[in-house]
């Protein structure tokens, strides 16, 4: 997940934990509403939401908002397990890896379409860290 104020990225991987692909942007106020939804339907062990750091290695203003979200999670769904992965420029790599698919300059300007695939890239940070 690449968690934002206002937009939230979503992704998930096979069962194998090979490959992540993405899954949807949600603003950020109906989250629960989709996770509830996602996960009444889909075997889920894991959630990786992406930490927002600064350079220096301190944590951002959206930390506080990221932790709230994962006490609620962590309420509501105790049997999931809840990781953080470094994002640190996965919005740069997502419109570079956009840039080099080929997709058009007015589609890669799409916010949705840049959180989607950060969060994909999350995903596969955190599945090549643990191999």
């Amino acid at each position: 997940m690449d968690y934002g104020s206002k937009k939230c990225g979503l992704a998930a991987s096979d069962p194998l934990r090979i490959i992540a692909t993405g899954l949807d942007t949600v603003p950020t106020w109906q989250l629960f509403d989709w996770l509830e939804k996602y996960l009444a339907t889909e075997p889920v062990g894991d959630l990786v939401i992406g930490e927002s750091l600064h350079k220096d290695g301190t944590p951002n203003k959206i930390n506080a908002q990221i932790v709230g979200f994962e006490r609620k999670f962590a309420k509501l769904y105790p049997d999931i397990n809840l990781h953080r992965q470094d994002e640190y420029l996965t919005s740069k790599r997502a419109m570079q890896a956009m840039i080099e698919s080929g997709v058009p300059r007015m589609k890669r300007r799409e916010k949705e379409r840049v959180d989607k695939i950060a969060a994909t890239i999350i995903l596969q940070d955190f599945m090549e860290s643990i191999r």
